[in-house]
């Protein structure tokens, strides 16, 4: 059952989606950027438990909750958007108020701080992943198109946990890899135009998803 050409395909199919930059890409990079490498595996740890909330919301019916109601996903979409705009608009602020974008190469704050910082990364990145449309289609749709004929109910879950596993590491390496460029970066000029070339990359994100059908 956990083998063969549709396995094979499915794991193809989801290396593909993971590892093709998005917002949760996006905002990864951003507060890696932003704090290095712990805020970022923390925003990760954030879009993982958003993956799994999705695939259990679609394992317990979300699917008629949209038949029935089809404004919902759109109402989803509108507020993903809007989130994503809302990210790259303080971005762009980050960088018009503060000459190195407010990035710092090393962390200087409390402990407590620190532990503030890391609970809002993992929040931006629940919150991006449970508002994305995609993601929801992705459960609703994409999987359950990769189940075999007659396929138990636990198979659904063994697909959904491999996605939310491949896609937490995926991401969680963007975090590994920019905390040791960021140390590259030591003139304040140099993050600056980071932050606000990840500020322009959320807004151009929060458009797509607005203007998807």
């Amino acid at each position: 059952m956990l083998s063969g050409p549709l396995l094979v395909a499915y794991l193809s199919f989801t290396f593909v989606l993971v590892i093709t930059p998005g917002s949760t890409t996006a905002v990864v990079v951003r507060n890696t950027l932003a704090g290095g490498r712990a805020m970022g595996l923390a925003a990760a740890a954030g879009a993982a438990v958003a993956n799994t909330s999705h695939a259990t919301a679609a394992g317990l019916g979300l699917a008629v909750v949209f038949a029935r109601w089809p404004l919902a996903l759109m109402a989803l979409r509108f507020a993903g958007a809007a989130y994503l705009g809302w990210l790259g608009v303080v971005s762009l602020y980050r960088t018009a108020r503060f000459a190195d974008g407010g990035l710092q190469v090393l962390s200087n704050g409390t402990t407590e701080g620190a532990t503030a910082q890391r609970r809002g990364s993992f929040r931006q990145g629940f919150t991006v992943n449970v508002l994305n449309p995609a993601i929801a289609t992705f459960y609703l749709v994409v999987v359950p198109s990769f189940l075999p004929s007659g396929a138990p109910r636990w198979y659904f879950v063994v697909l959904a946990a491999l996605h939310v596993t491949i896609a937490f590491a995926c991401h969680g390496l963007w975090a590994v890899g920019l905390d040791r460029v960021r140390r590259v970066f030591r003139r304040p000029e140099s993050r600056r135009l980071l932050e606000g070339a990840t500020g322009v990359a959320l807004i151009a994100l929060a458009g797509r998803v607005f203007l998807a059908n």
